[in-house]
């Protein structure tokens, strides 16, 4: 077999690869999904999960086309996610391709009867990254690490996805990340 050959066939391997990973990510779930992403709500699912399929799907929303949100502080442990409590959902990657993980986040507001706004935090240090503030950290966390606050990411979450309501936030700190989004959204932090 010559060089060229070889390398055809190389690439022959490489794309049915590729095809087959394609089918094997749709069968159990993963890919694009079938009415696409947009800007404005970005949806990823995957199949077997209620808060990942379909209407409870977490979705991710573009914040700056998000026009008068009120966030308010107002946690209950009641079993529902209300502002002022982070509670652990899954999030999908910013990738969108229907790969995701469960994470912390916080809420800030309610979005209707069944959603609610939140911001995702993370435990990766974003120090002097204006897209991050810094929580410091908290019972959410069972490794007490330092918790970030992606401020530029907006999700609504589906009160039937949150797995568990992981604790409220003080007032202090809720008021700092509500102040944040204020300026940079123009939202009213109440």
């Amino acid at each position: 077999m010559n060089t060229e050959s070889t390398s055809v066939l190389g690439i022959v391997v490489v794309i049915v690869l590729a095809v087959i990973g394609l089918i094997v990510r749709r069968r159990s779930g993963g890919g694009r999904s079938a009415t696409g992403a947009t800007s404005s709500a970005r949806q990823a699912s995957a199949v077997g999960s209620p808060d990942r399929d379909g209407g409870s799907a977490t979705i991710e929303l573009d914040p700056r086309a998000v026009r008068g949100l009120r966030v308010a502080y107002a946690p209950r442990r009641n079993g529902t996610p209300d502002a002022g409590e982070i509670v652990w959902t899954w999030v999908p990657y910013a990738e969108r391709d229907g790969r995701g993980k469960d994470r912390p986040v916080l809420v800030i507001a309610t979005q209707s009867a069944d959603r609610v706004y939140a911001v995702k935090l993370t435990s990766k240090s974003h120090d002097g990254d204006r897209d991050f503030l810094s929580l410091g950290s908290g019972p959410w966390d069972g490794q007490g690490r330092e918790s970030w606050v992606d401020i530029d990411q907006l999700y609504s979450v589906h009160v039937s996805g949150v797995r568990r309501e992981a604790a409220a936030l003080d007032r202090g700190r809720f008021d700092r990340v509500a102040g944040v989004l204020e300026r940079r959204f123009g939202w009213t932090a109440a």
